[in-house]
């Protein structure tokens, strides 16, 4: 994993596009990349930097539980998503709603995570196992800064990871995500873990094997502020990857706790410390 991940790295120092960006920070960006690991191969956690499990875990469940207020990241010390929320603590109807609760033209809601269950139970080979974001009905006005957004009813940020598709094939689950946009020095790392997550307790949920997580991003772009970052990491050797262990097979998917999970053997350099581009 960490060398599919530091491959597109060095692209990104040595061939990425000098392009302006929302922030004002500026990045070096690749357009179209792809990277596919077998989860059977041990648990995508880089190992190159140590990651924030506790963030990328309670973020997961977060949005299984449909929230869109930091009270539950907060409550567990979680604080990746605070520079756009309101002083309630509002985001808008970002990933929660959506997942949980998509609004139809009639008014009604779809759960779409129940759906998915429900489909990969009764029909495995269905190619309509989906999980979309992007609803365009709710995203940001531009022209207002995320906080205005989130106040009036608005996403305070557009998603980054709008799709997930899943697979059944001999007696696997696999998990496409389809992601927009994706700051590979922050933000990819905590996406391609919570993926493999999710597919983790699906396949459970389920009664399949985790199968292979594919990901792919639009516009990957390393920020201004992160090269030197970038530099440390690529100086340092990749690690056996660690293993993850379910202790409990909930009656839902949505009942998973924390401490069901375990990760095992993990032994990753430090962390890198890097400024987020808000």
């Amino acid at each position: 994993m960490d060398q599919q991940y530091l491959a597109v790295l060095r692209r990104l120092l040595e061939q990425g596009t000098i392009r302006e960006d929302r922030t004002g920070t500026g990045t070096r960006s690749l357009f179209g990349v792809m990277y596919r690991h077998d989860l059977a191969q041990g648990f995508p956690l880089l190992t190159t930097k140590k990651l924030h499990i506790r963030s990328i875990l309670h973020e997961l469940l977060w949005f299984l539980r449909g929230e869109t207020n930091l009270r539950y990241l907060h409550e567990n010390k979680v604080t990746i998503w605070d520079e756009w929320a309101t002083p309630d603590g509002e985001l808008g109807p970002v990933y929660g709603a959506q997942w949980r609760h998509w609004r139809n033209a009639d008014g009604t809601t779809t759960d779409q995570i129940a759906a998915l269950v429900a489909s990969l139970r009764d029909k495995p080979f269905s190619r309509r196992h989906i999980i979309n974001a992007w609803n365009v009905s709710y995203l940001p006005d531009e022209a207002r800064s995320p906080v205005e957004n989130a106040a009036a009813g608005r996403m305070a940020l557009p998603p980054c990871h709008v799709m997930y598709q899943f697979y059944v094939a001999d007696g696997r689950l696999s998990c496409m995500l389809t992601q927009r946009s994706g700051d590979w020095f922050l933000g990819v790392p905590y996406n391609c873990a919570s993926v493999a997550f999710l597919t983790h307790m699906l396949a459970q949920q389920v009664g399949l094997e985790p199968g292979e997580i594919v990901h792919s991003i639009g516009d990957a772009h390393l920020y201004a502020n992160h090269v030197e970052q970038a530099r440390e990491q690529l100086s340092r050797e990749p690690r056996a990857l660690p293993r993850l262990l379910i202790r409990r097979r909930p009656a839902s998917i949505l009942d998973y706790r924390f401490d069901d999970f375990e990760i095992l053997d993990y032994a990753p350099h430090p962390s890198i410390a890097a400024p987020i581009a808000i």
